[in-house]
């Protein structure tokens, strides 16, 4: 069981499974909504996740038609991404995992939007 928080840790959530793929999101949503120059991210399946506290803190901005972020209305943190076309699906932000995901990275995805400072380094595979 995977479990994790946000920053100020009034919302606290449990992963009862696996996380999918990982991946380093270039987009400029995923830059904005997280403050740096990607987002690291990972889907679960919406029914394995679930808050265990403090789900009365949680925000939801649409940032686009049918895809909502979902944040810390005390400390801001990032924690989900909804879509209305996946509702069997969330998108976690792997910065507010308290345990290790067992995985790493699988790679740099969306690069058309890469921040200019950002130099990719690491040997990760990189797409689009």
């Amino acid at each position: 069981m995977l479990e994790g928080s946000c920053l100020c840790g009034g919302i606290r959530y449990v992963i009862d499974g696996e996380l999918g793929p990982i991946i380093h999101c270039h987009c400029g949503q995923c830059r904005k909504a997280s403050g740096a120059s990607f987002a690291t991210n990972a889907p679960v399946d919406a029914d394995r996740f679930r808050f265990v506290s403090g789900e009365e803190l949680l925000g939801q901005f649409e940032s686009s038609p049918g895809q909502f972020r979902c944040f810390c209305t005390r400390c801001g943190s990032p924690l989900i991404k909804r879509m209305a076309a996946k509702p069997d699906v969330v998108r976690l932000r792997l910065g507010t995992l308290d345990s290790d995901p067992g995985g790493k990275p699988i790679g740099h995805f969306l690069l058309q939007w890469k921040a200019p400072w950002t130099d990719l380094d690491d040997g990760l595979p990189q797409h689009g």
